[in-house]
């Protein structure tokens, strides 16, 4: 077992007006975010999805066990494998398993079991949570893996928005035939499916509303007379 040793911190104090400077212009930024399903076939370069999952392993985890895998794919053959079995698994749910209620809040993102972002898209990154870790015949236990890989996931799609792509969390249910088809090891689960790419000439998004702040956050009182105080 590794001991505790500290290092020093790598940080850089920023001036008050540069820093409300970033946050507004990040805050602008990942306004403009929106989930799209309609992909230009236009190639995205290699360094791109690398930089990209860097960032999201540069997310907390618990125990620092960095309990994720990204399987990036770009090629043809293997993505309409996986559009395959994805649809397989979304037809399903669509005309068999899914309730009324859930069909009903799926109806303003206008979506169905095709899945053809999938092979549209130049890159596809299949996220996994690594339930527990391997090492030799013994398993080592992961403490809130999931909770630590959905943290990453919100790193990786920031990241991708940040550099001019676009792209869509995809949650088939089951997805139990990604860790197949991609054959991937006995510890591993599917997380979520993510194709990435530039978005095909003339798409367009649902027309919905995000919650504003004051329906998603509480600030106690006096909170922002504080924070005043520090800027």
């Amino acid at each position: 077992m590794s001991e505790y040793r500290p290092v020093p911190l790598e940080w850089t104090r920023l001036a008050p007006n540069e820093a409300l400077t970033r946050s507004r212009a990040f805050l602008e930024q990942m306004r403009a975010r929106r989930t799209v399903r309609a992909f230009s076939r236009e190639p995205v370069p290699v360094e791109l999805i690398r930089n990209a999952i860097e960032v999201a392993g540069t997310a907390p985890s618990g125990a620092h066990q960095q309990p994720w895998t990204f399987v990036a794919v770009s090629d043809l053959e293997l993505k309409r494998r996986i559009r395959e079995a994805a649809e397989a698994a979304e037809r399903e749910f669509y005309d068999r398993r899914a309730s009324p209620d859930w069909l009903e809040a799926l109806r303003p993102l206008g979506t169905d079991f095709v899945k053809e972002h999938i092979t549209d898209a130049p890159w596809v990154i299949a996220v996994f949570e690594q339930a527990y870790g391997l090492g030799g015949d013994r398993k080592r236990k992961h403490y809130y893996a999931r909770e630590s890989v959905g943290i990453a996931v919100g790193f990786l799609l920031a990241a991708l928005h940040n550099a001019g792509l676009v792209a869509l969390t995809h949650t088939p249910a089951p997805m139990s035939f990604l860790r197949r088809v991609l054959a991937r090891p006995p510890n591993e689960r599917a997380f979520c499916l993510i194709p990435i790419g530039h978005p095909a000439e003339g798409a367009v998004v649902p027309d919905l509303r995000r919650k504003p702040l004051d329906e998603i956050a509480v600030f106690e009182p006096g909170a922002g007379a504080a924070a005043r105080g520090r800027l």
